[in-house]
């Protein structure tokens, strides 16, 4: 049979209702309960140190990182439209809210975090969620490499023991030649703890990858500096520790002029939130078949924003690492991470005084690591060969977040990837209408309607066929991907033609990698056909290969491949 999906315009309910109801409302057990504590634990034993460290890193205090995961962690859960997101602080917002404390202070960081709440509570009533999907993946994959390298640079010091007179510089530029006058000051107490807590972090995870390996590396460290008296900083002589509970809820000083000078940074907190929210919300669904509501979730990341600002925290935002240990844990729904704060809280309750013993240097390595782990290397060098263009546009966005602002690489690449595009179209399609594969394809009939390629096939509800008509490109992969999804969730063969697809850029591979993976799982058999030279080579070069899926020259003999399969 031939897809032909009708556009819906969905209900209010079923763009903003939470997930935590629809859980509810389909019926929660205990064994549902035991599921989501296990898996809260298990995730709040790896934010406890990140939500510390990546606060640390942006200029804030332990404690507020720790305020930002349970107050902002809770309310992502409650009221967002994932099963599975967890929320807090990430590293991705490293660079941004350390300038923010830099230009306006503290109180104008709280204010920055608030209006961006503010602002994507409005861009999620205004149904925008969709469009955010929009941006390229090329740029997606830049930004994150490029916020990886100055997390790590911004804890060169840590990791060293550097200590020196003035404050650090910002700018890379700066930072390295300053951080090379001080390497003389180098304590070799803090280089052996921080490079003892990335030893230990590595090798838990290869050897025992169920196992807290950030949380195992930080109290080994922990209990070294505490036996040994080692001299080196900790929470306790930086920060004096942290609080054995919630501070009061509070508002920060709200002047127009205050306004108008944080608003830039809080859009650009509301820009990279949605972005990262999103992208964590589909890794979620990828490894769950699930499906989430981008503008609920948008709604509940604003929500929670200006709740974390109320209680002294920082920025929050969907954690994809976090989140996928919430999927791995066996998470039945949004109550594992709403347990994930409460047992954070927990932690504040009962064992805060420990806390002061934490060396700065073992949560430098913590972070080393996680700017490691964000480089998505295999996509980065993938893009750099397959594509000038995709690379073009992936080096631009790397190295503007690099040497410039995060927010200006966002926008330049988005616009580079679409004047880019703009010439590839120019090019191919003259080149792809004698295409022998678009040749072949059935024609039309008097009607110019699609005729049926198999009339078993039009009536066997396991097999569909979807078309793709056009540029498989950034700007149609959301959509198109969430059509597949639909369908691959009702049929155990799913047959997508690819005759009328001229080109298919790096997004476009990736989506129907996603596809096929989830599919995979599912059970569900995917042949791609019609795909000329150029498109196969691209997706190919991304990994949507066989075993993964098939490729047939027609559609015809995709059928006959899917029919045994199925019968």
């Amino acid at each position: 049979m031939t897809a032909r999906p009708q556009p819906s315009t969905p209900s209010f309910a079923e763009l903003f209702t939470p997930k935590l109801v629809t859980i509810l409302q389909e019926g929660y057990t205990l064994a549902n309960f035991r599921s989501d504590a296990v898996a809260g634990l298990t995730v709040a034993i790896i934010a406890l140190p990140l939500s510390m460290a990546i606060a640390i890193a942006s200029g804030a205090s332990p404690a507020q990182g720790l305020y930002t995961a349970i107050v902002g962690g809770f309310l992502v859960s409650a009221l967002g439209g994932s099963r599975f997101q967890i929320g807090g602080p990430a590293g991705a917002f490293i660079v941004l809210v350390a300038a923010t404390v830099r230009t306006h202070g503290m109180d104008g960081l709280v204010l920055a975090t608030m209006l961006a709440g503010v602002i994507l509570v409005a861009v999620g009533f205004l149904r925008l969620g969709t469009y955010i999907k929009f941006i390229p993946y090329p740029v997606t994959v830049g930004f994150t490499a490029g916020i990886a390298v100055i997390i790590f640079a911004s804890q060169i010091k840590e990791l060293l023991g550097l200590t020196s007179a003035g404050p650090e510089p910002g700018p890379l530029l700066e930072k390295l030649p300053a951080l090379w006058n001080d390497l003389s000051l180098l304590n070799p107490s803090t280089v052996g703890l921080s490079l003892a807590t990335i030893v230990a972090i590595a090798g838990i995870k290869k050897a025992r990858p169920r196992w807290p390996n950030m949380l195992i590396g930080v109290a080994g460290a922990t209990a070294a500096v505490a036996l040994f008296d080692l001299p080196v900083e900790t929470i306790g002589t930086k920060f004096d520790g942290i609080p054995g509970a919630l501070r009061m809820p509070a508002l920060p000083d709200i002047t127009l002029a205050k306004i108008q000078a944080v608003l830039p940074s809080a859009v650009a907190f509301a820009l990279l939130g949605s972005i990262e929210s999103l992208l964590s919300a589909v890794v979620a669904d990828g490894m769950t078949g699930r499906r989430h509501r981008s503008n609920c979730e948008l709604v509940a990341q604003g929500v929670a924003n200006i709740a974390s600002g109320l209680f002294g925290g920082i920025c929050v935002t969907g954690t994809i690492a976090r989140t996928a240990a919430n999927v791995r844990a066996s998470a039945h729904g949004p109550i594992a991470g709403m347990l994930h704060a409460a047992f954070l809280l927990l932690f504040i309750l009962i064992a805060a005084p420990l806390a002061r013993f934490i060396p700065l240097a073992s949560l430098a390595g913590v972070l080393a690591v996680v700017a490691w782990n964000m480089v998505e290397k295999h996509a980065f060098a993938t893009l750099l060969r397959t594509s000038r263009s995709d690379a073009v546009v992936l080096m631009a966005t790397f190295l503007l977040t690099i040497f410039r602002d995060l927010t200006e690489a966002i926008v330049v690449g988005f616009a580079l990837g679409s004047v880019l595009f703009i010439h590839r179209m120019s090019k191919v399609t003259a080149i792809e209408t004698h295409s022998p594969l678009v040749a072949e394809d059935k024609a039309d009939n008097a009607n110019g309607d699609r005729e049926p390629y198999d009339e078993r096939a039009a009536t066997d509800p396991n097999v569909v066929v979807y078309r793709i008509s056009g540029a498989f490109f950034f700007g149609a992969a959301a959509s198109i991907g969430s059509v597949l999804d639909r369908i691959a969730d009702t049929h155990r063969a799913l047959i997508i033609d690819f005759s009328a697809v001229p080109f298919v850029d790096s997004t476009a591979a990736n989506t129907i990698e996603g596809l096929a993976h989830k599919a995979k799982r599912r059970g569900v058999v995917v042949v791609l056909t019609g795909t000329s030279d150029n498109v196969r080579r691209e997706l190919l070069a991304h990994g949507v290969k066989p075993p993964l899926l098939s490729y047939k020259r027609s559609i015809e003999d995709a059928l006959v491949k899917v029919r045994g399969l199925t019968a």
